[in-house]
């Protein structure tokens, strides 16, 4: 997700950041998986398009969420915050994550509207606090609204000091959460893969730093694959990339963000209409929940979790 952060601006940021020629930055799985390519690429784009219904299925329907941030011009405009939650929830989605604030009310009030449609916020999306008073309100609030997970969506820091500074207030947080049953994670866009910091990226400055005990990661597939194929570590195989950041990560990755990628603009699209191979990935690493996604829904905010949630209960091994 974006979240208070425009998606073109980060997609120009990973563009400006990368350096061409430059040693590759992740090792392992990307060597090992350009010499699937060719083998894979012939029934990747109709395996995509299509899921498989035969077999079980790759994604258990009590693992799907959606990012709030999608439906934001639905819930902003019409019909509403509670109309587009309703709707959510008979679409079948269990779970949202929460982003955008708590649209009037309360958390205890918002917990009580998500009780009477029938789902739950298991999730949100959180900057580091500002201070100690900050950080209780939002520890507070997760708690009220039943969460299992928060999540920092976005930073960006033009040193590795600056990085590890981040770290060190992100592990400070990630204890208080985890003394009330909260899991503390990140999640990442393109520019941490793009970016050389002296020979390193954000993403290894970063992921040596966060304690793996206390922090995981909340992968966005369509940045980490965008990450790849804009630095020319993934360009030729950009889920091989993907499966390399996920592998490679001292960090669990138990959260995904679900978004999909036009092949020809690079563009966000919606799910099962562009070039990411899902089954791939989800076959070769589970998460506890997967996050429909798309910033710049294709046609409308419902029609984009209407589409993204069959096509997660479509998918079989």
């Amino acid at each position: 997700m974006c979240y208070g952060f425009s998606d073109d601006r980060a997609l120009a940021t990973a563009r400006a950041q990368r350096s061409p020629g430059r040693r590759p930055l992740l090792r392992g799985a990307v060597a090992g998986a350009l010499a699937m390519t060719a083998a894979l690429a012939a029934g990747s784009a109709a395996a995509h398009a299509t899921p498989r219904r035969r077999g079980p299925e790759l994604v258990p329907p009590g693992r799907i969420s959606i990012q709030l941030w999608t439906m934001r011009d639905a819930l902003n405009g019409t019909p509403g915050f509670d109309e587009t939650l309703r709707a959510i929830a008979r679409l079948g989605y269990p779970k949202v994550e929460q982003a955008l604030g708590y649209f009037g009310r309360t958390a205890a009030e918002l917990r009580a509207f998500y009780d009477e449609i029938g789902v739950r916020a298991t999730s949100s999306h959180d900057g580091i606090a500002a201070d100690a008073a900050a950080l209780e309100t939002k520890l507070a609030n997760a708690r009220t609204l039943g969460q299992s997970f928060m999540v920092v969506p976005y930073l960006d820091a033009p040193s590795a000091d600056d990085w590890k500074r981040y770290a060190e207030q992100m592990n400070h947080e990630a204890s208080a959460a985890r003394s009330l049953g909260l899991r503390y994670g990140y999640h990442n866009h393109a520019h941490e893969f793009t970016r050389d910091l002296g020979g390193r990226t954000p993403w290894e400055v970063l992921t040596a730093e966060l304690d793996p005990g206390l922090v995981h990661l909340e992968i966005d597939l369509y940045w980490a694959a965008t990450g790849g194929i804009e630095s020319g570590d993934g360009a030729r195989d950009p889920e091989g990339f993907v499966l390399d950041v996920i592998r490679s990560a001292p960090q669990r990755v138990l959260q995904y963000h679900v978004k999909d990628r036009d092949p020809a603009t690079g563009d966000m699209a919606d799910l099962g209409t562009g070039m990411i191979d899902f089954r791939r990935i989800f076959r070769a690493h589970p998460v506890l929940e997967y996050i429909v996604e798309n910033d710049t829904p294709d046609v409308t905010p419902l029609r984009t979790a209407e589409t993204g949630y069959s096509y997660l209960r479509a998918l079989r091994c």
